[in-house]
């Protein structure tokens, strides 16, 4: 069963575990003035290109995987480039 806030006029807040089916709360069971339902934002971040796309494996997925990983390949062999610092020589005179 879920978990419902309640505010009173008075800025205060409560929780009430409830079933879906039921109504809510019109006034507070305690005190009985009037109180109000909160609604609060879900504590869900979709990250990344889409939960879609990464969940569900398909063929289109592996093709994907498998062009991102060439693609790396490549990108790692032009960033890599040889040291042109010449050498430091030592002279003991």
């Amino acid at each position: 069963m879920p978990i419902y806030e309640y505010r009173r006029p008075d800025g205060t807040t409560f929780e009430v575990m409830q079933k879906f089916s039921d109504d809510p709360l019109t006034v507070d069971p305690e005190t009985g003035v009037p109180v109000e339902r909160v609604f609060r934002p879900p504590a869900i971040h979709f990250k990344g290109k889409g939960f879609h796309n990464t969940d569900y494996g398909t063929r289109k997925r592996n093709r994907e995987k498998s062009e991102s990983s060439d693609s790396g390949s490549t990108e790692k062999k032009t960033e890599s480039k040889p040291d042109s610092k010449p050498a430091a020589s030592s002279s003991s005179d």
